[in-house]
Formats: structure tokens, sequence, C-alpha cells
């Protein structure tokens, strides 16, 4: 991603604010994991949407006046030998505005006294800030923190949440977003067919994790997108299964959901095959269901069809086809066999946080995931691809990994020969 990307996220951000207000983003903190050590670091995705600054305790406050006028500075952390010496380089003044486009910069701890300046003149009526929250129990983000300052401190400000307006960005994707996710899809491509290619009987969860983390880690250093749910047997009735303990035993179905990142942008593909290479006739069955179901929705999916219907579609089609298949007596009952939605936005999130559309429109990026789960056959997979909709349909990015029957056995017969 380029400056201008940013650039133009903020000016789109700032075009929906309302004048005589400010904007606070924070890049976020880092958890503390145990005595002396924390979690990985994830800078909040909004932050990076807009800057391209990647990297902890980081602050964007921006001012637009009376006349539409925007003055924006991010807020950088200090030079620090000693703490770089043990947590690694800072970013640099040059390289922000570099990355960012932002020129003007200064240090975070500078933010506090600069805000107040601000926010104490009269000049200003409103604060903007994310304030994001996945569920009421999460923890305070800076975001929230600050909210409760600026109750007491700055009564007369308006507070006014950026996440709605950010959210609104990030539903439509650009041409460079686009082409990061098309690598991104290349090198989960190679990270799934290196697993089917592995697969054997007897082959453990955690070896085929270590085929995917292997293959990705020679595209860069980013690795996995989201933490990798892959299982095998019952496990796969696990939906967010992540324990990579168990083992698949011949005749066993193999599950992954799995996607890497490119440029900060993420995919989610699934795909579902016999360890031992060989569908069963039961297995064949199912997967010709979910195929069918996915195929028929690529081909149906438009601008203008209602947001709600990929999912509802899926279910009714594929209940359909169960039902034709003797497999569901009523396809009222497809929740035995379906257990989760079809469709979810993919970007800089593997479950993009985007403004909730009433309809697909152009440059959507989505999945169309067919999940079917029959615990009495013991037999659970996905198929889930990467949507994009175009001006008028839509493209399956994730359509060069192996998805057919034939395609997936022809794949793992490079592997051996014993099964087929």
């Amino acid at each position: 991603m380029t400056k201008e990307f940013f650039q133009g996220n903020r000016a789109r951000l700032y075009a929906q604010m309302k004048e005589n207000s400010l904007l606070v983003l924070f890049s976020g903190t880092e958890v503390r994991k145990t005595n002396d050590e924390y979690y990985p670091f994830y800078t909040s995705r909004d932050f990076l949407y807009l800057t391209g600054l990647d990297g902890k305790e980081l602050v964007l406050l921006a001012r637009k006046d009376g006349q539409g006028a925007v003055a924006e500075k991010v807020f950088l952390l200090p030079p620090d030998p000693m703490a770089e010496r043990w947590t690694g380089r800072r970013i640099k003044p040059d390289e922000a505005a570099e990355t960012s486009g932002v020129t003007e910069t200064g240090f975070a701890d500078e933010f506090a006294a600069e805000l107040h300046r601000l926010a104490a003149s009269g000049n200003y009526e409103r604060l903007y800030l994310d304030l994001y929250r996945a569920d009421p129990a999460d923890r305070d983000t800076p975001a929230h923190r600050l909210l409760r300052r600026a109750a007491s401190d700055y009564p007369f400000l308006r507070i006014e949440n950026a996440n709605a307006l950010i959210r609104r960005l990030r539903t439509i994707k650009q041409p460079c977003e686009l082409d990061a996710m098309r690598r991104a899809e290349e090198i989960t491509c190679a990270g799934i067919t290196a697993m089917m290619k592995a697969s054997r009987p007897g082959m453990f969860e955690y070896q085929y994790k270590a085929a995917f983390d292997y293959t990705l880690g020679q595209y860069g250093p980013q690795g996995p997108g989201f933490p990798s749910i892959i299982s095998a047997g019952r496990n796969n009735f696990c939906i967010h299964y992540n324990a990579y303990t168990g083992q698949a035993l011949d005749g066993d179905m193999v599950l992954n959901d799995v996607g890497a990142w490119h440029d900060y942008l993420m995919t989610d593909v699934s795909r579902g095959w016999p360890c031992n290479g060989k569908y069963s006739e039961r297995q064949r069955l199912l997967y010709q269901c979910a195929l069918a179901t996915s195929n028929h929705m690529f081909d149906i999916i438009k601008p203008g069809m209602p947001m709600k219907e990929v999912d509802g579609e899926i279910r009714r089609y594929n209940a359909a086809l169960l039902k034709d298949a003797g497999v569901l007596d009523d396809v009222k009952d497809i929740g035995r066999y379906m257990w989760h939605g079809g469709a979810h936005h993919v970007g800089f999130d593997v479950h993009d946080a985007v403004e909730a559309p009433e309809t697909v429109a152009p440059n959507m990026v989505f999945c169309v995931d067919v999940g079917i789960y029959h615990e009495e056959w013991g037999i659970g997979f996905r198929l889930e691809d990467n949507c994009l909709v175009t001006e008028t349909g839509c493209e399956n990015l994730s359509a060069r990994t192996p998805r057919t029957i034939e395609d997936i056995e022809s794949v793992m017969r490079q592997n051996f020969t014993a099964y087929t």
C-alpha cells in the first residue's frame, strides 16, 4: 500500500465528519501475557487502514475547522535506545510521514497536552473516537478510557463514534486492496495444496499445520492472517477448533479454515478432503452437495442482491440438495447439518469490520461458506471461497485452490497411490 491509499482513506473519513470537530484514533496497547511477556501486539485495523503505521501506542489527532480544512498529526513513541535494544526499532518521524502521508509528527508524551489545548480552546464542538466493542464485556481500549476522561474534562464536546464512518469506508475494496488479496489468495492456495500433498492416514493435525506454516513462510514473515483451524475426524465438529492435537485416521476427513495475508489484506479459505486421498461414497455425496451449492452462489451473486439472501440462499439450496439425496427428510431441519452462517466480509480483518450492507455492491469481498456437519456419519467439513462482486456478477478469488473432488484427489495422488 502506498501513502496515497492511506491519505485517500483519511480524506474520505474527514469528508464524513462534521465541521468544528476533533478526531482521535489509537493504534492500541500491548496486553500482558505473564510476568515479563506480552501477547503479540496487533495494531488496530482501523488505525492501520487510515495511516499504514503498524506499531503500539501511536495516536492520530486531526481537527476539522469551520471551513472544512483539516490539520492532522501523528504521535509516535519517542526514541529510546535501551527499549529499542530489547523490543526493536521504533518508527521514526520521517518514516511515519513517508508511510502515512501525515507530515506533522510529535511524540506520545506530548499528546495529552495538545489534545487539552485544542479541546479547551472553544473552537470545537465534537470529538470523534473509534468506540468499537465486539462485546460489552471486552476490555477498555485507549479510546474508551479517553471517552471517560472527556465526559468529565470536556463535557461540552459531543462524542461521535468514528467506527461507524470507518466501517462504511472499509465495505468497498479499492484496486490496491484487491491486488493484495489476489496475492494473498496465491499464498493461501500454496499452503492448502501443500497440506493436501502431505496428507496421509495417521498424520497429526499439528503436522498439517506445520506444512501450511512452512509454505507460507517461504513467501514472507507475516504467516497466517488469523489462527488456523485445522482438524480431523471428530474434531471437525468444533467449528473454531485450534488445539492441533488430533490424528487423522484412515477414512477421516481433514478440515481446514485458513488464510494468508499480504500487505495487511487477508483471505479466508476452507477445504475438506479425506486424509487417504479418496472420498468415500458418503463423503462424496455430501461434498458434491456443498460444491453444487457453492457453484450456484457464484452463478447468481451480483450487484443489487439483498445481502441477507446470500446466507439465505446457501441454506435453501443446500437443504434442497440434501433432501433430494435422502440425507434430510425436511428442508426446515437444515440446521441439523448447517451450523453457521454462509457469508462474512473479508479484508483488513478475516471477519471484516464493515457497515452491514443491505444489498450486494461492486468491489465488496465476502465469503461463500458452505458447511456440512453430519455427526452420525462422522463427516464434517466446509467449502469456503472468497467472492469479489463485479459490475455484472462476481468472481471466485480462491477458485485456483483445488475444490472439486477430481482436482483434490488428483493433487493428493502426487503424494501416494496406495489409496487411489
